[in-house]
């Protein structure tokens, strides 16, 4: 069951960012590697812009659900913050 919390734009918002940075890593190693560049590419800075964008997200929703229902909330942070390590996963174990 769907709790009305997690179907706020504010909870679903950080959870949809960390699994398309997740995605463009996953792409980036099929199409090209592990091999290291000497320079950052495109989808190091749209991965990191994506994971830094979270953060306001995660915040508002924080501040705005904690005290209405906690247990809930509790509940979606736990699941934003499991998609986030989901896509930092990648980078930190390949060292990329």
């Amino acid at each position: 069951m769907i709790t009305s919390t997690f179907k706020q734009p504010s909870a679903l918002v950080p959870v949809v960012m960390s699994f398309t940075a997740l995605t463009l890593v996953l792409f980036r190693l099929a199409t090209f590697g592990i091999a290291r560049e000497a320079d950052e590419g495109a989808t190091a800075h749209l991965f990191q812009i994506l994971m830094a964008g979270q953060i306001p997200f995660i915040l508002f929703f924080a501040i705005k659900w904690l005290r209405r229902t906690p247990a809930q909330a509790i509940q979606v942070l736990a699941l934003q913050g499991a998609a986030a390590l989901a896509a930092l996963a990648p980078v930190f174990l390949l060292h990329l």
